[in-house]
């Protein structure tokens, strides 16, 4: 597919990966309906977008939110034109174990409001946000192509049932989606991230960073750009679907 003069809608937009995702696409030429619920920097992702040559537009939208979704993706039709590109990368992090022990005794548990709040976002808006996207292609005939934001963590991680129960879920929802809609030329492909240069990973303590690194066979994070450039593979590869493209550095969890 060619990325110049067709229309994505980028979710989780405003900074980190879906901000790196947005300019690769943006200087390539595309047109971009930026989603985030973070008005401030989803603003500074526009300008920069814009200063790139990309004709676009930022919508506030919780991702979770039907109505939000909805709304964002009809104005996205009407003021850009048909979507042919969804990238699916909005998400959130509450960590934390699923029972914790001090000395013996139950400390903690993690909280039914940890587990939905990150269900609701980093799955139940994959599904929004690719349910709308595909009544559009398929409303416009003219195919188009997926990605979803998966992680590393899919396979199970310490201190996250809620997001990895969650990623492993976008991988599912990749492989039924690229099955379900071949038939009308839409691809659907997961990616699955391993520790990348956000940041959240760059704020960390130094030696926190280098425990994180250590464990990277080749012994550094990722960057954002080099994630961007795989997006951008997967969207430019019309032969690529119903896979995972993982970004890992050769880490396993």
């Amino acid at each position: 597919m060619q990325i110049k003069n067709n229309t994505f809608v980028i979710t989780g937009a405003a900074q980190g990966l879906g901000e790196a995702i947005a300019l690769r696409l943006a200087s390539h030429g595309a047109r971009l309906a930026l989603l985030d619920v973070n008005a401030e920097p989803l603003e500074r992702t526009l300008e920069s977008c814009r200063h790139a040559g990309s004709d676009c537009r930022a919508f506030i939208c919780n991702v979770a939110d039907e109505n939000d979704v909805s709304r964002s993706f009809e104005l996205t039709g009407e003021q850009l034109g048909p979507i042919v590109g969804l990238v699916n990368n909005a998400g959130i992090l509450r960590d934390g174990m699923l029972v914790k022990v001090k000395d013996d005794e139950i400390v903690d548990r993690m909280s039914l409001q940890q587990w939905q709040q990150v269900i609701d976002i980093n799955l139940t808006g994959v599904f929004l946000c690719g349910r709308e996207a595909a009544t559009h292609m398929i409303r416009h005939g003219q195919g188009g192509v997926m990605v979803n934001i998966s992680s590393i963590s899919r396979a199970g991680n310490t201190g996250q049932s809620n997001y990895a129960a969650a990623k492993a879920g976008v991988v599912a929802l990749s492989t039924t989606w690229a099955r379900e809609l071949a038939r009308y030329r839409i691809r659907s492909v997961a990616v699955a991230p391993g520790v990348f240069e956000t940041e959240m990973v760059a704020s960390l303590k130094p030696e926190a960073h280098e425990r994180i690194t250590s464990a990277v066979p080749l012994q550094r994070t990722g960057t954002v750009e080099e994630l961007a450039h795989g997006v951008e593979f997967i969207i430019e590869n019309d032969y690529y679907s119903g896979r995972i493209l993982e970004l890992d550095g050769g880490l396993r969890l």
